[in-house]
């Protein structure tokens, strides 16, 4: 008779219900209080932590994320404007020195208290672009001769030294040649090539008639800046570019010139007290006779006086333009007549007129002619020929 064995069960301290083995896994087992309603196990039971506990942990959780998100959106709140003013002045800083002698018994009214006030010019220089700087407008009449590609080079290496804004205008007559052209281009700097096309009488008119050349373009596309006549034969200094560029309507200087004798210096230009024009001053009796004593490379002006009369409250509307009809010497006092009234409208450069910023010299080599091009076509002759060493 075949005989039936229980296999004891490993859990001894389960009971037995109904025949029913309990094992760690059943809902019926006594950790859960026997109790029989419950299909599952409470998440809470299962990792030990109690349901109080539970709901703290949830609270602190939903306040982070809550102070996490007011952060967040109060970051893109403007509270106020900032200014780059106060961002300079706020990290000026001064402080006092005091000096103490060594002795113990000092007195209050002893001391000596010095006041230093240091200021950060890096922050300040770095909002320096923001000052808006004035156009110049250099205006330079050439002409084809033996020595304008020195002259254009000279004056065009200068001009690349002059921070920007700054704009080149060269007037050729008849027609732009390609010397000019290239010389131009390898500047580095902007420029306008202009050509003026009117019939000369008298050649001595040319440099007229070139200036108002440009004149006539800067009052066309009304270019705003300061306007100044930039022969290509004369020497300027930087300073002079950098002075000029506080003049408000009007501005002259003092011009040193070799006379075309060669002999001699001349110093011809405004006397000044300050920055205001008291006299003249001039070495050339024959121009004594003239109304302002100015080279024309000796004064700048705005250019709006041009194109905008009323911003000046001038009383017409007329061209401003140099004349060809006027006598050689008084050119220059014509042209000035019709942008200031008196003395009253000009300003002194530099300071009291002291310094000489330009040299009007009388170079030139009327008898040289200037290869095409800048090339020489064909080798020049050996003056000085190489002897032929003698074979051994």
């Amino acid at each position: 008779m075949a005989s039936i064995r229980r296999t004891l069960s490993p859990y001894h301290d389960r009971s037995h219900q109904n025949g029913a083995t309990t094992t760690p896994f059943s809902l019926n087992s006594p950790s859960h209080k026997h109790n029989s309603t419950t299909r599952f196990a409470s998440p809470l039971s299962t990792f030990g932590l109690p349901r109080k506990g539970y709901r703290t942990w949830r609270r602190s959780l939903y306040t982070c994320v809550f102070f996490f998100l007011l952060g967040f959106f109060l970051g893109f709140a403007p509270f106020g404007e900032f200014q780059e003013e106060d961002a300079v002045r706020s990290r000026d800083f001064s402080f006092e020195v005091v000096n103490r002698p060594p002795a113990l018994d000092v007195k209050q009214e002893d001391i000596v208290v010095d006041k230093v006030e240091l200021a950060n010019l890096k922050e300040k220089e770095r909002f320096d672009y923001q000052v808006a700087r004035k156009q110049l407008i250099v205006v330079t009449p050439t002409y084809n001769r033996a020595l304008q590609a020195f002259y254009l080079n000279r004056l065009g290496q200068l001009l690349r030294l002059v921070p920007p804004p700054l704009l080149w205008i060269v007037v050729e007559m008849n027609a732009a040649s390609t010397e000019t052209a290239d010389i131009l281009r390898g500047m580095g700097i902007m420029y306008r090539h202009l050509v003026c096309t009117k019939n000369l009488t008298d050649i001595k008119d040319r440099g007229v008639h070139q200036r108002n050349r440009a004149l006539e373009h800067i009052e066309h596309h009304k270019l705003d800046g300061i306007v100044y006549f930039a022969d290509d034969d004369n020497v300027y200094s930087l300073q002079l570019f950098e002075s000029i560029r506080e003049i408000s309507r009007f501005g002259t200087w003092p011009v040193a010139m070799l006379a075309q004798s060669k002999n001699k210096a001349t110093l011809e230009g405004p006397v000044c007290n300050g920055s205001q024009v008291i006299g003249w001053h001039t070495n050339e009796k024959s121009k004594r006779l003239r109304r302002f004593h100015v080279d024309m490379s000796g004064f700048a002006f705005n250019s709006t006086i041009l194109w905008d009369p009323k911003r000046w409250k001038k009383p017409t509307s007329a061209l401003i333009r140099q004349l060809d009809t006027i006598k050689e010497g008084f050119q220059e006092t014509t042209f000035i007549e019709q942008l200031v009234e008196d003395e009253s409208q000009m300003e002194a450069i530099p300071f009291g007129c002291s310094k000489i910023m330009n040299w009007h010299l009388h170079l030139e080599a009327h008898e040289l002619g200037y290869p095409r091009g800048w090339l020489l076509q064909k080798n020049m002759d050996a003056v000085v020929p190489i002897e032929e060493k003698q074979g051994s």
